[in-house]
């Protein structure tokens, strides 16, 4: 029989950093990820896995429900998979632009000027999906219940991108549908759906980016609402 035992716990104790420098470090990380944009413009310059790895470990330190870490990063940058994963994924692309997408969904898409055709996707040094992991498994096989798999899995997406963009590489949220192909063409087994594609490179010399607006604090927070009895 199963014996509740309290969790283990261990000493956190991080440094209280002054108000001056609280307020730095906050203008400076804020005027760091403004600067952040979807690229699709690549280098094909070469990005050490070093990097790719650090970025994985930081996504990793995400909370999530229960302690599950129901994540799976699966990076490549083999040109024949990448070269596959293009071709499997721009099929997909092309049936949805032409068969799938509403005319309000396309309307949506103008301004930011993208269509089914990714070349990035092979000439990124890397590509990395992020799988959900719907459920784990145990040492004997057995089902074992993820919680908040979605949340989860998207917080640790959070914290890949804005680790990318501090070490000053480019990428950008790919979500080919359906994405089957991904777990076919990966290996990964039934209880792993993937999430999201990341390809990563160094932006191009000549990369250009839509001209967009970020909603402000005033559309994106507030603050102490009033109730209401």
């Amino acid at each position: 029989m199963e014996v509740d035992r309290d969790p283990e716990m261990i000493p956190y104790a991080p440094p209280r950093r002054p108000l001056a420098e609280s307020v730095a470090r906050a203008r400076d990380f804020e005027a760091l990820m403004a600067e952040r944009r979807s690229v699709r413009d690549f280098s094909p310059d070469p990005v050490p896995r070093a990097l790719i790895e650090a970025a994985i470990r930081t996504a990793g330190s995400a909370p999530s429900g229960a302690h599950r870490q129901p994540w799976r990063f699966v990076a490549v940058s083999d040109p024949r998979l990448k070269r596959s994963i293009r071709e499997a994924a721009e099929h997909e692309e092309r049936v949805t632009y032409e068969t799938r997408m509403s005319d309000e969904w396309r309307a949506a898409l103008r301004p930011i000027g993208t269509d089914w055709r990714k070349p990035y996707l092979e000439l990124v040094p890397w590509i990395v999906v992020v799988f959900e992991e719907r459920h784990a498994l145990g040492p004997a096989g057995q089902v074992i219940k993820n919680y908040y798999v979605k949340e989860s899995v998207g917080i640790a997406c959070g914290l890949f991108i804005a680790a990318l963009h501090n070490m000053g590489l480019a990428t950008l949220t790919h979500t080919p549908s359906p994405m089957g192909f991904l777990s076919e063409l990966l290996g990964r087994p039934d209880h792993e759906r993937p999430a999201i594609l990341f390809p990563i490179g160094y932006p191009a010399a000549d990369a250009r980016v839509p001209a967009l607006t970020r909603k402000g604090l005033d559309e994106l927070a507030i603050f102490d609402p009033e109730v209401r009895p």
